[in-house]
């Protein structure tokens, strides 16, 4: 039988702890840019996604939100 425990980083270690993730937080209306889509318009929020206009194309992203910058 195997047990499954959590690491614990210790003070000492020479080796760095795994970065917590930033995910940002997105309003209706902030003014976005993104590297394929160009830029864009929030227009929905939920918990899940958000929902940008880009004029031509309107499209839901999903966090991590790797390639979408505020402007």
């Amino acid at each position: 039988m195997q047990m499954t425990t959590s690491k614990k980083h210790l003070a000492s270690s020479p080796f760095k702890t795994d970065p917590v993730p930033v995910v940002e937080v997105f309003e209706v209306s902030d003014k976005v840019c993104h590297d394929l889509y160009g830029l864009g318009t929030v227009v929905k929020t939920d918990s899940h996604a958000i929902t940008v206009d880009f004029g031509d194309k309107t499209v839901r992203i999903t966090p991590p939100y790797a390639k979408l910058q505020h402007l």
